[in-house]
């Protein structure tokens, strides 16, 4: 079993969805979890519910970050957004704002904990990417593009942390039951011009072998395994959770 006693983490995007479950599963193994979000409603009703702290911060926002010091030994850089349009159609200010929360905040923030990570000779960087982080899908070119740099980011990070004791490593799942998804499969009935249940089953799903939606806990599982005593080797990897996709 992993044990996080004395062990502080910071999780992006921790007030819902895929962060509030790692944020569960780290605070669970004895972890003190700073739940980072903008909706900061939901970040102290879960902090409450775990024992944690709140750090009402919007990732658009990249010039808070930039002078930051966090003091943590696990960081999850899980907080996204999604804007699903044809590349001739979208909008360069989502397109850039996507870079903004996806890459450059990040990036930010592992600039901001690697100091005390290396003053105490561990840490563990845990970027929640996606599928969509090594394969690519139509009218997703933002998302896309800032999971793909996410991965570039992290094993760089693998690269630099490795002599300190900080592994950095990416998760990678296919669609996943979160708010997210939910807003995606709407998006993607309009784009594509049919019902909901058409576009789990004919869009979302086609790539999977296993033909149903991960549940946050699943991917809460593989974080917590990889702040545990056995992930030291796991380093500059990617991790995939995505029912069989990339096997085709």
């Amino acid at each position: 079993m992993t044990d996080l006693t004395g062990k502080h983490a910071v999780v992006t995007g921790g007030a819902a969805g895929i962060g509030a479950a790692c944020a569960r599963a780290l605070a669970r193994a004895g972890a003190q979890v700073l739940v980072a979000d903008r909706d900061e409603c939901a970040a102290e009703a879960l902090a409450a519910e775990i024992g944690g702290r709140v750090w009402a911060v919007d990732l658009d926002q990249t010039t808070v970050l930039a002078e930051a010091t966090v003091q943590a030994d696990i960081l999850v850089n899980n907080a996204g957004i999604q804007v699903v349009a044809p590349i001739q159609e979208f909008d360069p200010a989502d397109f850039r704002r996507i870079q903004r929360i996806m890459v450059e905040a990040p990036f930010l923030l592992i600039r901001a904990v690697l100091p005390h990570m290396y003053a105490r000779g561990w840490g563990r960087i845990i970027n929640i990417s996606s599928v969509h982080g090594l394969v690519a899908s139509p009218y997703k070119s933002a998302y896309v593009t800032a999971k793909h740099a996410l991965e570039g980011l992290s094993k760089v990070t693998a690269l630099e942390g490795a002599a300190h004791g900080v592994n950095s490593v990416c998760v990678n799942p296919g669609y996943v039951r979160t708010a997210l998804v939910e807003q995606q499969i709407a998006d993607q009935a309009r784009v594509h011009g049919i019902g909901a249940e058409e576009v789990l089953e004919k869009v979302l799903l086609t790539q999977q072998a296993v033909k149903q939606l991960a549940e946050p806990d699943d991917v809460a599982d593989l974080v917590l395994w990889l702040t545990g005593p056995h992930s030291t080797m796991a380093t500059g990897s990617s991790f995939g959770l995505d029912g069989g996709w990339q096997a085709r």
